[in-house]
């Protein structure tokens, strides 16, 4: 504990950082004016996109939104960028604060029916090939219209639902046992153990198929991840404009991901192929009877407003009826108004989830804000557009997978699609070979982020969950469980954007 203010003040900042980590961001903010001012505002800027990209990597030790933060106003203290200039990136990108803002929130309150419907997926199938097919296209199909996130939280919700109900059985409990630990075996029955392992095996392959499915079915639609929907606005494409710009690359994508998915499970290779054991699945089925049986009459009632608000929701979407955040709102209203939610401390927690990231998306605004007025990506861009012209899809593809392995892909497309916008306004580039490079920046950003946590936020929530500890799901473990869909999807993609775009 500290003992002088001094010492309260080290050990408050950045709170549960490792201690290295807090020096190397001391460190970021006492270097940066000294190379502002002595080696200039290039340099300087370039420094600051790699410290900003080492948070985002490092985002496993603090999120990211506080050490990039302070970047980020250092940047504008010393004179990197002005108030004016990111407050113009935000308006520019509202309509994506829109969408985080209030989409998330409104996927929030439909967690019931999505929960009920991965619930019966899990006890109903047999077939684990079947099962890890249906996971992941569901996760697919419904990030496609919902948010990317929300429906990763479902698939979590399921899995430390049912993983707490053997857990309990295994220790010698009934499942209604309400003072229970899931994370720690010392009470497990040792008949129950190996079970209990295989199991956690199950579990871990099917959330991976599951967040993959949400990337899959993320690239297609301008809903499906925050950047789309930013460079849907930047093009010009409403919501079928966009699936179909993106079809060529997207749905073979698709469905060369589930093959995947149905080839990893029948060959067992890289951690995936675990099986249900039989006592689990009798135990999950008596629970998910019994669920059933205690629904009451409003509880059902709220299921098919939910599921009513799902129709208008991809109705509004489809023919873009308006704003796609004010269509979530919609979806608030609605469901809240229809299903007895009036209190505004239970309606405040639909946004919990959504407005850290949307914080930091404002973050990402102010770096942006930075690279335009530094000009830092000018010379970059200027050399993949004297390629070629067939050549510079395929090089911004590789050049924005490369970028959102390491670091979250919607920065990286905020990035890139802003400097392409820009070369399209000098007169450099036609409109027509400018949507080329949107596709391709789109699905580069999307399809080999999924390699690492750091690239996709449905990964990294993952990753950071309750449920990870508890099947044993390391960072190490899903790069390793993550790379057969990586070079399959990120394959695919860039021979599909090289030669069908």
């Amino acid at each position: 504990m500290p003992t002088t203010v001094i010492s309260g003040f080290t050990h408050n900042f950045l709170g549960k950082a490792p201690v290295w980590y807090k020096q190397v961001i001391l460190l970021f903010l006492a270097v940066n004016p000294i190379v502002m001012y002595t080696l200039g505002s290039g340099t300087a800027g370039w420094l600051l996109i790699a410290e900003f990209i080492f948070t985002l990597a490092m985002a496993l030790k603090c999120y990211p939104l506080l050490p990039g933060g302070l970047l980020a106003v250092e940047a504008l203290l010393i004179g990197l960028t002005s108030p004016e200039a990111v407050y113009l990136e935000v308006l520019t990108n509202f309509p994506v604060i829109l969408l985080l803002m209030f989409m998330v929130a409104g996927i929030y309150f439909m967690k019931e029916l999505l929960l009920v419907t991965f619930t019966q997926i899990l006890v109903g199938v047999r077939s684990k090939s079947a099962l890890s097919l249906l996971f992941c296209s569901a996760a697919a199909l419904l990030s496609a219209f919902l948010d990317a996130l929300t429906v990763t939280a479902v698939i979590i919700s399921v899995a430390v639902g049912f993983f707490s109900v053997y857990h309990k059985v295994a220790s010698g409990k009934g499942y209604q046992h309400a003072d229970h630990n899931t994370s720690s075996d010392e009470e497990v029955i040792e008949l129950h153990r190996e079970d209990l392992e295989n199991f956690r095996a199950f579990l871990r392959s099917l959330l991976m198929h599951g967040a993959v499915g949400t990337a899959l079915g993320g690239v297609t639609t301008m809903v499906g991840e925050p950047q789309n929907l930013l460079i849907a606005k930047v093009v010009g494409w409403d919501f079928a404009g966009f699936f179909m710009s993106m079809a060529p690359v997207s749905l073979p994508v698709l469905v060369a991901g589930l093959f995947t998915c149905w080839a990893l499970e029948k060959l067992r290779w890289f951690g995936y192929g675990g099986r249900l054991p039989k006592p689990v699945r009798r135990v999950l089925e008596e629970f998910a009877d019994n669920e059933r049986a205690k629904r009451t009459k409003a509880d059902q009632a709220a299921l098919w407003v939910q599921a009513a608000a799902a129709l208008i929701l991809v109705a509004g979407l489809a023919f873009h009826l308006a704003e796609v955040g004010l269509i979530g709102l919609l979806v608030i209203i609605l469901i809240t108004s229809f299903t007895g939610i009036t209190d505004e401390h239970q309606i405040g927690k639909a946004f919990q989830e959504s407005l850290p990231f949307t914080s930091l998306l404002v973050v990402f605004f102010a770096v942006v804000a930075v690279i335009h007025d530094q000009h830092l990506f000018k010379p970059i861009i200027d050399y993949v557009l004297s390629l070629p012209a067939s050549q510079q899809p395929g090089m911004f593809f590789i050049a924005n997978g490369f970028l959102s392995m390491i670091s979250d892909n919607v920065f990286v497309a905020t990035v890139y699609i802003s400097e392409v916008k820009q070369a399209l306004d000098a007169g450099a580039i036609s409109v027509e070979h400018f949507r080329d490079l949107a596709v391709a920046i789109n699905t580069g950003t999307n399809l080999p982020s999924v390699a690492t946590p750091n690239g996709q936020a449905a990964f990294l929530f993952l990753l950071t969950s309750a449920v990870a500890p508890l099947v044993r799901l390391s960072y190490g473990r899903m790069v390793v469980m993550a790379f057969p869909y990586t070079v399959v999807m990120s394959g695919v993609g860039l021979y599909m954007v090289i030669n069908h775009i």
